[in-house]
């Protein structure tokens, strides 16, 4: 039923505290999916990419963080963008497919003829107009976003096989140990409703393996999952992709633009710049400018948030998000950085390569850097919530946590 009238509902993937752990300090203040990349909560730009589906129905965030954690951003971002967004909370883990089965009524109640699935930790450009239509074109029950990336990298994701010509997933496996393409998995998916009909048929093997006087076909498929699976629990890898792969039912969308996962705090800060320089082309109002007369002087992309007071002799960027009621004292400069909520930098005070955590404070000529290797543990420096930065001191590659006064220069420690 090709029409007008055919709606489409989002789901985004939020995960859990459990996971939070490597987003260390920075998730004791707030869930990983509300802490700010260029400016905005991290699902913000997803949430923002389906406001360009046609037909959109509504917004679903799904994951096991305590639902008070959402209400504020979920009732504001809901009225900003003029679509339905609601946060469902798991009783537990249910994976990534297990998860969208467990609210399959509330995602069906619109009836929508498609349903994209995202993951929040995901940073990329979110081309999901185009996958839509990719997907319709292939007729399949599931389309995923893939990217190209390096062969020494691609074992860390989910690798893939896909026929050059009709893009049709032919073979699909989970970080795998030896090299089997470069072509990786983005965590971006549009599916037919049919995708609850392959859950639904993971949960019957199971219940077949369990009784073993009945035998199906699937058995050879899943007999090689080693571990037992807790009871409603389907990975969308394993248990859905890897079995469905070369079944004319899944295909692949490839984009060429920027892709990162956000594993730790470090990529968050090469994730800003990304979605900072994508700001360039989507909302060229978010940046700031200045020439260091009436304003800051700015290079590359900026965002400041208009409660943060700024001096005029202060420098900026480039890569640079600055959040609310942050006040930057003269002659500070701000290189490569987020500078979260409530957070005072006074005169000549220098930040390269950080994240300066919530209500904290640098000295008269401070400086925080880090060399900027976004990978490595101490690649960046990280100031937790509140930490003070005497006059003076300098403090390098470190990671420091909240409500800690730092008044000797420090280099490459994690300070407890």
């Amino acid at each position: 039923m090709e029409g007008s009238e055919e709606m489409v509902v989002a789901v985004i993937m939020v995960g859990g505290p459990t996971i939070g752990t490597r987003f260390r300090p920075l998730s004791f203040n707030v869930p990983e999916p509300l802490f700010p990349l260029a400016g905005h909560p991290m699902v913000h730009h997803p949430i923002s990419a389906c406001k360009r589906i046609r037909n959109l129905a509504r917004i679903l965030l799904i994951g096991y963080y305590e639902e008070k954690e959402f209400t504020l951003y979920v009732s504001s971002i809901s009225n900003e963008l003029q679509v339905p967004v609601r946060y469902l909370k798991e009783d537990k883990p249910h994976g990534s497919a297990g998860g969208l089965y467990y609210f399959r009524d509330i995602i069906m109640e619109d009836s929508p003829s498609h349903i994209f699935l995202l993951n929040c930790d995901v940073c990329c450009s979110f081309p999901l107009p185009d996958m839509l239509e990719a997907h319709r074109k292939y007729g399949g029950m599931g389309t995923l976003l893939v990217i190209k990336v390096s062969a020494e990298s691609a074992n860390q994701f989910g690798e893939l096989v896909a026929d050059p010509n009709t893009k049709e997933l032919l073979h699909y496996t989970e970080k795998p140990e030896t090299f089997v393409s470069d072509l990786i998995n983005c965590g971006v998916y549009v599916f037919t409703p049919d995708i609850f009909t392959a859950i639904e048929s993971v949960f019957a093997n199971r219940e077949d393996r369990a009784n073993p006087l009945r035998d199906t076909s699937f058995e050879s498929l899943y007999s090689s999952t080693r571990t037992s699976v807790p009871k409603g629990f389907v990975r969308l890898d394993q248990d859905i992709l890897s079995p469905l792969a070369g079944k004319k039912q899944l295909y692949t969308y490839e984009t060429t633009d920027f892709w990162e996962q956000i594993k730790a705090p470090g990529i968050s800060l090469k994730c800003s710049a990304l979605y900072l320089s994508r700001f360039r082309a989507t909302a060229p109002g978010l940046l700031a400018s200045g020439d260091g007369t009436k304003k800051a002087k700015t290079v590359g992309e900026v965002y400041v948030h208009p409660s943060a007071k700024v001096h005029p002799t202060a420098k900026i960027g480039p890569n640079v998000s600055i959040s609310a009621n942050v006040r930057v004292g003269a002659g500070v400069r701000l290189i490569n950085s987020i500078i979260l909520d409530d957070v005072e930098l006074k005169e000549n005070a220098v930040v390269i390569n950080s994240i300066v955590g919530w209500k904290s404070s640098l000295g008269r000529w401070a400086r925080v850097q880090g060399d900027g290797n976004y990978n490595s543990k101490l690649g960046i420096s990280l100031l937790g919530e509140a930490v003070t930065v005497e006059d003076e001191v300098v403090v390098t590659s470190c990671i420091v946590l909240p409500n800690k006064a730092i008044n000797v220069s420090v280099q490459e420690e994690i300070i407890l």
